[in-house]
């Protein structure tokens, strides 16, 4: 598996995180797990960032948390707000801008050569 250019990855936790709490609540290992298995091993977020990512949405008031006990153990799920999922949607579009900027340049280069 290749290495991201941690240059790439600016705003990418943010905005999977979001993605993927919106469909369903989970907890952080899942989540990372999740990242990973959604998109194909292409991107994969260690619990180092994965974590902080959680808790600074919560902070902004973008998710919010609930504690269960599972065989046992208490964990943290987290779910998407109605704030979140504004902001998921401001995301998403602004993805999809630059998305299509960085496609419409490399077919011109590409195109060029």
């Amino acid at each position: 598996m290749a290495k991201t250019n941690a240059a790439f990855m600016s705003g990418i936790p943010e905005l999977v995180v979001l993605r993927l709490l919106s469909r369903s609540s989970m907890y952080g290992y899942e989540l990372v797990r999740a990242i990973r298995l959604s998109s194909g091993e292409s991107i994969v977020l260690a619990e180092g960032v994965v974590y902080p990512t959680l808790h600074s949405l919560e902070s902004r008031g973008l998710l919010r948390s609930k504690e269960k006990l599972v065989k046992g153990r208490t964990r943290v799920y987290y779910q998407t707000t109605a704030k979140g999922e504004r902001h998921l949607t401001q995301l998403e579009g602004e993805w999809q801008r630059i998305n299509k900027g960085v496609a419409a340049i490399l077919r011109r280069v590409l195109c060029q050569q």
